[in-house]
């Protein structure tokens, strides 16, 4: 199974905005406070295509008070192998 990464993105940005009772309209007076230009078309057409930089991401989770987040775990996703088990036995250096 393939992760769509931008979706995501998408769905924890979201979540974080509905937590908290933020619009894409409070969310663009927000980010204009900390000097950026986001209108409520452009946050709507970001988070609709889950395809944002992660310093926007970064900026919308600071301004709207979102110090953490949970990611799901992808342990299913991405088989690790398990490493190959190997003895290693010291030589013994008998001066020569």
């Amino acid at each position: 199974m393939m992760v769509n990464w931008n979706d995501k993105a998408k769905r924890l940005l979201k979540s974080e905005l509905v937590k908290r009772g933020i619009s894409n309209t409070d969310l663009a007076l927000l980010l204009k406070e900390i000097g950026e230009t986001e209108t409520k078309a452009s946050i709507d057409s970001k988070i609709s295509r889950g395809s944002f930089s992660a310093s926007f991401f970064l900026q919308c989770l600071s301004v709207i008070g979102c110090s953490r987040i949970e990611i799901e775990e992808y342990e299913n996703v991405f088989p690790i192998a398990a490493e190959p088990e190997i003895n290693y036995s010291k030589k013994e250096n008998n001066g020569k």
